[in-house]
């Protein structure tokens, strides 16, 4: 998995958020996306590493700019009673 981090201008309100939200989802083959309009960042969740000038452009139709693109891999974090 990889943890695909953007940093972004433009952001303002919850809608702000889901207009970011709806582009990653529609043009890319995510598991998850979060943003925070208040830190100005997106996170994605995915199977391979997405393509950034793809990413860029898709965002930049939506009125927005990506300031910061940043993918590292990702473990998922599993509960555990035993602290392993």
């Amino acid at each position: 998995m990889i943890m695909t981090v953007l940093k972004i201008d433009g952001m303002m309100c919850s809608m702000c958020e889901s207009h970011i939200n709806d582009t990653v989802r529609r043009n890319f083959n995510i598991k998850k996306v979060s943003s925070s309009h208040s830190k100005g960042v997106t996170e994605i969740i995915s199977e391979a590493e997405l393509d950034e000038t793809a990413l860029r452009e898709a965002i930049g139709r939506t009125g927005y700019k990506v300031l910061e693109y940043r993918a590292e891999r990702y473990e998922k974090k599993r509960f555990s009673l035993f602290g392993r």
